[in-house]
């Protein structure tokens, strides 16, 4: 890392935390820039947390940050407050606008793009549920969860929400496709019922899609923990049918408390250049902080290796395969973390090279959760919340940042 890099890390962390820094001569990582920030009085979980970086169509950048209870109350509204802002000059400065797209999404082989949308949870009255075939409750607040086989669903409950925006069109469609699992069972609680069905989009070999997405909860197994589900398409997301899965088999001794855990949750994955898939799931929850595991799969996610923990702590890690074959991984919680993989596999990992500086509570500095975006072979943008940015006002600001960071293999 240049001398300058290390004066810019020093200045926006602090001298203590900049010391911590291991070297890293191939990974330069710039200025924080601000995207948003909310009111010094505002300490609200859900507000001003959880970014996500896109592209627009005609090449600006757009940040999306959550403004609302981290609930399921609040999924598919939007809020009062502006929660997006663009970039045209790739990251350095940004402006509020409400009135933007979420970006572009994946691009498939046909041309069009393609998004999963959380749409509003259905009121669960006046619904014709089928009878529930489990129940069970969750770690962190002790939620109630009913539990039904997907199969017997009516629509659209059984379905999967997207959005599309078609080659040539301007505007994205929602759209409900079809999805093929006997064993998957979806739940409702607290009177509602949502559509959850989280993760990431890939486009394989050959021009079909994959899904790896959570939560993912499998009818007849033990404890009903949480796991994550792979499912493929061959007819450019219109109907999914399950693929694979990886299911929770915590590591005791890298996480004494693993057995009691809700399981694994948010994955990423990501497909290597020699096609193999590498996924990254999360076990922090209720019972505190847990480990992140490495999984792969050598057929297009049919079949999982055991599930390998590899770090003590993250939660929503994201993957990030740079043109120039550098694999990197963002995750968070206590802080904001980037890890380098120069070999492109996942083999060997940098230590994690710290974004924000963190106080001990896993809570109080950022929400943990990042966004990955490339530039070009060898740049790429990460964006994330730090809660307690000092403004000119003297007070701590929760903010929504970024950076550019290079990497070199």
């Amino acid at each position: 890392m240049t001398a300058s890099r290390r004066t810019i890390l020093r200045t926006a962390l602090g001298g203590a935390l900049a010391a911590r820094l291991p070297a890293a001569p191939r990974l330069e990582i710039g200025e924080p820039r601000l995207i948003a920030e909310g009111p010094a009085e505002e300490k609200r979980w859900g507000y001003y947390q959880f970014p996500n970086l896109d592209f627009l169509p005609d090449g600006r950048i757009v940040a999306g940050f959550h403004v609302l209870a981290d609930a399921a109350e609040s999924y598919g509204s939007r809020p009062a407050a502006p929660d997006r802002a663009v970039s045209a000059d790739k990251g350095e400065s940004w402006k509020l606008d409400a009135s933007l797209e979420s970006g572009c999404g994946l691009l498939l082989p046909n041309g069009d793009r393609l998004r999963i949308v959380t749409p509003k949870p259905f009121p669960l009255a006046p619904l014709r549920v089928p009878k529930p075939a489990a129940e069970k409750r969750g770690t962190y607040s002790g939620e109630h969860y009913t539990l039904y086989r997907l199969r017997e669903l009516p629509e659209p409950l059984g379905r999967v929400w997207l959005s599309r925006r078609r080659k040539g069109a301007r505007a994205f469609v929602e759209e409900q496709s079809g999805l093929d699992d006997p064993l998957a069972l979806r739940y409702s609680l607290r009177g509602m019922f949502p559509i959850v069905w989280w993760g990431d989009l890939r486009v394989a070999p050959g021009g079909s899609l994959l899904a790896g997405t959570y939560p993912g909860y499998l009818e007849g197994q033990a404890g009903l923990p949480c796991n994550v589900f792979f499912y493929r398409s061959q007819d450019l997301g219109r109907n999914w049918r399950v693929q694979g899965r990886i299911l929770y088999q915590p590591d005791l001794h890298a996480d004494p408390q693993g057995a009691s855990r809700d399981g694994f949750t948010e994955p990423a994955f990501e497909i290597l250049r020699d096609g193999s898939l590498l996924c990254v799931l999360r076990t922090t929850d209720g019972r505190g902080t847990g480990p992140m595991y490495l999984s792969r799969s050598r057929d297009l996610g049919k079949t999982w290796s055991k599930p390998a923990a590899f770090a003590p702590t993250g939660v929503l890690p994201r993957l990030l395969l740079l043109g120039n074959g550098v694999l990197v991984l963002s995750s968070g919680r206590p802080g904001v973390d980037l890890r380098v993989s120069y070999d492109g596999r996942g083999e060997r990992w940098t230590g994690p090279v710290p974004l924000v500086p963190v106080t001990g509570n896993a809570q109080a500095d950022s929400c943990g959760y990042t966004s990955l975006l490339p530039l070009d072979d060898n740049r790429f943008l990460v964006a994330y919340s730090w809660f307690r940015r000092p403004d000119s006002d003297g007070k701590e600001h929760k903010s929504i940042l970024v950076r550019r960071v290079e990497v070199r293999p």
